[in-house]
């Protein structure tokens, strides 16, 4: 293969062929290597069309060479310039504790009521005592309908 062709080199291609799964590009005389889809832009790339066409000149990263097969893996995503940097999404809405207006005042989280013991025992007993009376009236007036259907 060519001496100009060498992993890590960033070269200019000329798109010779595009297929569903990437594109073709020639890098000089007989050297050809393939730009993956997923190596095509930063983004996810459902048509490839839409970003490369044939006769298109493009800057490309060698990716791997494999001499035995004679096949070259690109990447045009690898040669484009690295995107501006910005705050990941998970810190981009939120405020420092500083800025917060009252988060010194606040004494009680609201998980504080979540996690407190909501009866007593004799709470309880009131409660299952209210349920078995509630209960039993239901049974007894379904008792009930059902004795006047038969």
């Amino acid at each position: 293969m060519s001496e100009k062709v060498q992993v890590g080199n960033i070269v200019e291609g000329k798109v010779l062929r595009i297929k569903p799964f990437g594109a073709i590009v020639s890098l000089g005389e007989k050297v050809q290597g393939l730009v993956h889809i997923s190596q095509v832009a930063n983004t996810f790339v459902q048509d490839i069309n839409d970003h490369v066409s044939v006769g298109d000149i493009v800057k490309v990263k060698v990716l791997s060479v494999d001499e035995a097969s004679n096949k070259i893996s690109l990447s045009m995503r690898e040669a484009l310039p690295a995107p501006p940097k910005s705050k990941p999404h998970y810190e981009k809405n939120f405020r420092s504790k500083e800025n917060k207006s009252n988060y010194e005042n606040r004494t009680i989280r609201p998980s504080d009521d979540y996690f407190k013991p909501q009866t007593t025992s004799s709470d309880f007993e009131d409660k299952m005592k209210d349920w078995l009376k509630q209960s039993n009236e239901r049974q007894a007036g379904l008792n009930k309908r059902a004795n006047k259907r038969s």
